[in-house]
């Protein structure tokens, strides 16, 4: 099994007052050559948005755009026609295709917004564009599924051989996940807690990335949320 480590203070950071984030992988202002992407994972932003703040109208083309608010409320409109809110325990895909426009902006005025926002490279270039949005089930100490390639599979669909799973992990939870492609790899996230993979004890926003291997294992060292992006390595 080949891992990669990224710590949580190892990521790119700016803080602009109204958002305050974190990359993962180069992004805007943040440039790192050895860390651009994993496979056809292209950006994990872990962002928080002031009450009332959030990013004007601006367009994307070509990506699978994931986006798992962790507390606080989003608004969002596009190009397409949609506009909502979008809470904790939802999750919401575009696939931008051939081309959209959309905002998003923290729904309240009184309290921050935090989210994950994924881009995922797809396997299909300029296809039409779409939005999903569905509410995700409610399962402690279990991998729930919350994306995958497959419109009749659990969670939402991508054009990629990607599968994401969410996990609320209770303190001595063990589990095994087994990769669904070969030449995939798993990045895993950890949103709270502490998780042990293999060797690798990650603590709150430290990641692992996990290839050359058919399966691993997981360990919840204490109450833990871990997030698992499965994608392929080439694409």
């Amino acid at each position: 099994m080949k891992t990669i480590y990224h710590s949580a203070d190892s990521r790119g950071h700016a803080n602009h007052g109204w958002l305050n984030t974190y990359h993962s992988f180069s992004f805007a202002n943040y440039y790192n050559p050895e860390r651009i992407q994993f496979g056809a994972l292209r950006v994990l932003n872990d962002d928080t948005i002031g009450p009332g703040e959030g990013f004007g109208t601006h367009p994307h083309d070509n990506m699978e755009i994931i986006t798992i608010p962790l507390s606080g409320d989003l608004e969002h409109k596009d190009s397409m026609g949609n506009s909502g809110v979008i809470r904790n325990g939802e999750i919401q895909v575009m696939s931008a295709g051939t081309g959209i426009q959309h905002s998003e902006f923290n729904h309240n005025k009184n309290e921050e917004l935090k989210l994950l926002q994924i881009w995922v490279f797809p396997k299909i270039r300029n296809v039409e564009p779409r939005y999903d949005q569905i509410s995700l089930p409610k399962k402690e100490n279990d991998l729930i599924q919350i994306v995958s390639p497959n419109k009749d599979d659990d969670g939402v669909w991508i054009h990629q051989e990607a599968w994401f799973h969410l996990g609320n992990l209770k303190q001595g939870w063990n589990g095994e996940y087994q990769l669904k492609g070969n030449d995939h790899g798993v990045y895993a996230f950890v949103i709270e807690g502490k998780i042990k993979i293999g060797s690798h004890e990650l603590h709150k926003r430290d990641a692992l990335g996990i290839s050359e291997t058919e399966t691993f294992s997981i360990t919840a060292v204490e109450d833990s949320t871990l997030l698992l992006m499965e994608v392929p390595m080439s694409y």
